[in-house]
């Protein structure tokens, strides 16, 4: 079930991107699955329409999704290789450590090098 965390410096729609990926990748949704309509995951989320709308056309873009008019969105093909699925959860994050919270390029290398050094120790 897809979820989205109001206090993320995330944008939402970049949650919701990451979101379906991830299910994508784990088989939660697998090609010829009909998602929810963008009102419907809208009210559920509690987002705005334009924003859910916003995620299913960058996932149109990259092949992921697509609309058949009245008929609903569906994850078409087979799900995009994992390396892609991570950079564009990299790419999100990222964008939010440098547009939103201000790192600067060092600074966010410098903390994604201390994450990876801890998760390899663990």
């Amino acid at each position: 079930m897809l979820e989205v965390n109001s206090a993320s410096p995330m944008p939402v729609y970049e949650q919701l991107i990451v979101g379906i990926l991830r299910e994508i990748e784990t088989g939660e949704l697998a090609p010829g699955d009909r998602l929810p309509t963008v009102r419907l995951l809208a009210a559920d989320l509690g987002a705005a329409p334009g924003t859910v709308a916003r995620a299913y056309s960058h996932l149109e873009m990259k092949g992921v999704l697509a609309t058949r008019g009245r008929r609903g969105t569906f994850v078409v093909g087979p799900p995009p290789p994992r390396d892609v699925l991570a950079d564009e959860a990299a790419e999100a994050y990222l964008a939010v450590l440098v547009d939103e919270l201000g790192y600067s390029l060092s600074e966010s290398i410098k903390l994604l090098t201390q994450t990876a050094e801890l998760r390899k120790s663990r």
